[in-house]
């Protein structure tokens, strides 16, 4: 699961300049709970203020497939897609939601955030 990331293209930011927000809608990412072997689905709404690279959507949609036969819990996926994407975009801002569909009568929206540090 290391080199994930490295599926994932970007091209330049056409407006480096300006503050604006990014948001793509991924409604069919599956992956697989590691304590049942059962299939996990969940809506991933991805939202972010570029820096100077924006990711590419046909590599991005791989790159969630790419999860789909991985045992791993709610929590640690939607941080590890976070990360993913925060460490190749260097983003200004980015937040990711996991809407994960409900199983056993129990849903689950995890949501994980990243902001830049300000320089000084």
């Amino acid at each position: 699961m290391d080199n994930k990331k490295e599926i994932l293209d970007v091209f330049d930011n056409p407006n480096p300049e300006r503050n604006y927000i990014i948001e793509h809608t991924a409604p069919e990412f599956t992956s697989v709970c590691p304590k049942t072997g059962l299939p996990d689905f969940a809506t991933l709404i991805l939202e972010y203020i570029p820096n100077k690279l924006c990711v590419e959507l046909k590599s991005y949609k791989y790159y969630l497939n790419s999860f789909r036969n991985d045992g791993i819990y709610f929590e640690a996926v939607t941080n590890k897609i976070l990360d993913d994407l925060v460490q190749v975009l260097n983003p200004r801002y980015m937040k990711l939601t996991a809407k994960f569909n409900t199983r056993g009568g129990i849903s689950s929206i995890i949501i994980a955030e990243h902001k830049q540090e300000k320089s000084l």
